[in-house]
């Protein structure tokens, strides 16, 4: 294998496969490097799989922009792993919400997406709710999405995958990087170069900056659950509760499946130190799953207990009496979230260029049809 290329891209989740099938299509020879046996493994897999179009974030407006303003690129550019044909609601509850329903209508007015007071329907508690909007909001498919940029990041021949191989240590020598790489039970793996290394790791983010000499993210880490369940009145229904302390219900991709997931109940454990570091990880040394290399958590014995029966009675409180919901199964991953966004709620994109000779871009994600905010900076 060839030890110099354009760019080094580090983590193997949506946004380092598309940085690195972007810089492919411009003729860069480049090296995507992942930890685990498989690309989308965290928290590409492990997510709501809601494709947003703003109206989550009714105080930070700049998220909903974003949000909003690449909708219809990644609709277009994915429409196979696209389920747009459920109806989807948003509900404010009557009681302890941060936003009204007459704030959020101004909300949508102002970003001028769609959204239409219902007064009843069949399958809601109105009992518990103070207002009931039908939006327009999709989900994407995350298996059948992994599946394809897999297959696109093997076709290509500008790209080398080095699965199963972390960043051991990075020098800078003049314009270029050296990086010595590693197996994930500290075997090298190999010397490689390139003027430009881009960060897209997610939750180890601030652990690879640290190897290469730049100023950590403030960072908070959660290990968070994603419920799924069936019900034959909700197949091609979601519901969103918010703002505040709620949750919300809706099919997962094209599945079949519903995913779950509750303010409350979701994340497990925080950790507000620079890396993601829990107590689960504490009585062990398994290299497959620490603060400086985050694991699978779904696969992990020490995972969590469910909460998905309390996030299942949560949304109940919503439901007519008559909606059936059955649990399934729950996956699991550490959340990474800016500090910054316990204000506001908010989910930016920070890309940002932390050093220039050699250059070293840290790309720390927010929404998944946020992908395209890398070509604005390279």
């Amino acid at each position: 294998m060839e030890s110099r290329y354009d760019a080094i891209v580090i983590g193997g989740g949506i946004f380092g496969c598309y940085s690195a099938l972007y810089l492919a299509s411009k003729g860069w020879r480049v090296a995507l490097l992942e930890k685990e046996a498989r690309l989308f493994q965290k928290a590409s897999l492990v997510n709501q799989a809601r494709l947003h179009g703003g109206y989550h974030y009714p105080r930070s407006v700049a998220t909903a922009v974003m949000s909003d303003a690449h909708k219809e690129r990644f609709t277009a550019e994915h429409r196979p792993f696209i389920h747009a044909s459920f109806e989807k609601y948003y509900a404010i509850d009557r009681y302890g919400s941060f936003t009204d329903a007459s704030q959020f209508e101004r909300f949508c007015q102002y970003l001028r997406i769609p959204c239409e007071r219902i007064e009843a329907h069949p399958l809601f508690n109105f009992e518990r709710l103070e207002a009931l909007f039908r939006t327009v909001e999709h989900s994407f498919d995350p298996v059948l999405l992994a599946a394809w940029y897999r297959q696109r990041i093997e076709a290509e021949r500008n790209i080398a995958l080095l699965l199963q191989t972390q960043v051991a240590a990075a020098t800078a020598d003049g314009d270029e990087w050296r990086i010595q790489t590693q197996t994930n039970d500290g075997a090298p793996a190999g010397l490689l170069q390139a003027p430009i290394v881009i960060n897209a790791t997610y939750a180890a983010t601030n652990a690879v900056n640290r190897l290469f000499g730049v100023q950590p993210l403030a960072l908070t880490h959660e290990i968070s659950e994603i419920a799924f369940a069936a019900s034959p009145q909700l197949r091609n229904i979601g519901l969103t509760v918010m703002d505040g302390p709620f949750g919300s219900i809706m099919p997962y991709g094209l599945s079949g499946l519903l995913s779950i997931s509750s303010v409350a109940y979701t994340h497990h454990s925080i950790s507000y130190d620079d890396l993601p570091t829990f107590d689960c990880q504490q009585p062990h040394t398994d290299p497959r799953c620490q603060p400086q290399a985050p694991g699978i958590c779904t696969t992990c014995p020490r995972r969590p207990p469910t909460n998905a029966r309390k996030m299942i009675a949560q949304m109940r409180q919503y439901l007519a009496n008559n909606v059936q919901l059955q649990y399934l199964f729950s996956y699991f991953t550490i959340k990474t979230k800016l500090k910054a966004s316990y204000i506001d709620d908010g989910r930016p994109t920070e890309i940002a260029l932390l050093r220039t000779q050699p250059r070293f871009y840290c790309l720390f994600a927010g929404k998944v049809n946020s992908i395209y905010e890398i070509e604005k900076m390279l």
